[in-house]
């Protein structure tokens, strides 16, 4: 995510904001990048952390992002780059393939930047921000259903499982209710619509966020299938990495967060049991965390760019121990897939 903001400028989502790197200064000193290093941007956005990366003489950045509009709007960094940056459409989740696709056999680094990014939520006709009306769309690439085809087909239960597990709302089944009382009565296709639906039954007060903040991106992961994407590209960092390789993750909400600290924690353990128990057998870490408590923004890169509040940054270098090959589903949350839910049951 990149983000900013100047004097008086809306915090929440769908404020206007400078796309500057979050927490760009410790990113960048835990990749580590050095002359003649590959890197991966997984999450170009507006191309914050692969101009930094790009700052040392020699380095190499292959960059990935799955809208087109920001693969459009990275058209001349890659022309000025002088053959350095190489900028693909695609999901991150598919890092170490799409490496290899660019005869990248391994790679020095892997920085990924979660969630949705600032010219996302400040173009209306995306649907990603309540305080501009437009489309409920939400979709990140250009394929796939809406947030609006979500609202249209979802029953009421399985709205409020998504609204209460992705968006952390408390009053997800009061929210479901609304909504499914409001589509009897006219179709929910706007940004502006859904806000108002979900702003009669979930109140704030002077300072809180927005009321629909919650309900938002709770349909917003949902669509994009988003923290599906980050548990595969984990696992895809682990194959595509060098030994000594740094993995770097920065990380908006504490559903993403607590998906890269399980991981890492995971891949990072050794040994176990207790004197009452056997040693347990464990697979060789192929992770050593290199930060024991994650990153958080200093309070002057909170007060010039106000959504670096949330973040939190967290970091890894591979070992020498092979990939491991099971399966990271354990790390996500439980809910119907899209397809069931678009299908109403």
């Amino acid at each position: 995510m990149t983000a900013g903001s100047g004097p008086g400028t809306p915090v929440v989502a769908g404020g206007l904001a400078r796309h500057i790197p979050v927490l760009a200064r410790a990113a960048i000193g835990y990749l580590s990048v050095r002359d003649g290093g590959i890197y991966l941007d997984a999450t170009f956005g507006a191309g914050g952390y692969a101009r930094l990366i790009l700052d040392t003489a020699g380095s190499a950045v292959l960059a990935i992002d799955r809208d087109p509009d920001a693969i459009a709007a990275g058209a001349d960094l890659v022309e000025t780059s002088g053959g350095r940056l190489t900028l693909t459409q695609g999901h991150f989740s598919e890092l170490d393939a799409i490496a290899q696709a660019h005869d990248i056999a391994a790679t020095n680094g892997v920085v990924l930047d979660v969630g949705v990014s600032s010219m996302q939520l400040d173009d209306p006709s995306r649907g990603f921000s309540f305080r501009h009306d437009g489309p409920l769309d939400m979709r990140m690439g250009a394929d796939g259903p809406s947030a609006a085809d979500v609202i249209a087909a979802a029953s009421e239960r399985n709205l409020a499982a998504v609204i209460a597990t992705l968006g952390e709302e408390r009053h997800a089944r009061a929210v479901a209710r609304a909504i499914v009382r409001a589509r009897r009565e006219v179709p929910i296709r706007t940004t502006a619509a859904l806000a108002d639906v979900v702003s009669r039954v979930v109140h704030s007060r002077p300072g809180d966020i927005h009321p629909a903040t919650r309900t938002f991106q709770a349909l917003r992961i949902l669509v994009n299938n988003e923290l599906g994407e980050l548990a595969a590209a984990l696992a895809a960092a682990e194959r595509i990495l060098k030994p000594g390789g740094r993995l770097v993750v920065v990380a908006f909400h504490s559903l993403e967060d607590r998906i890269v600290k399980t991981f890492l924690a995971d891949r990072s353990r050794t040994g176990g049991g207790s004197r009452h128990q056997p040693e347990i057998v464990r697979p060789l870490p192929t992770f050593t965390v290199l930060t024991r408590r994650p990153v958080t923004a200093e309070p002057s890169e909170i007060a010039a760019n106000p959504r670096a509040r949330s973040a939190k940054l967290r970091a890894a270098e591979r070992t020498t121990a092979p990939p491991r090959a099971d399966d990271v589903a354990s790390l996500l949350p439980r809910l119907p897939s899209l397809a069931d839910i678009l299908r109403g049951d």
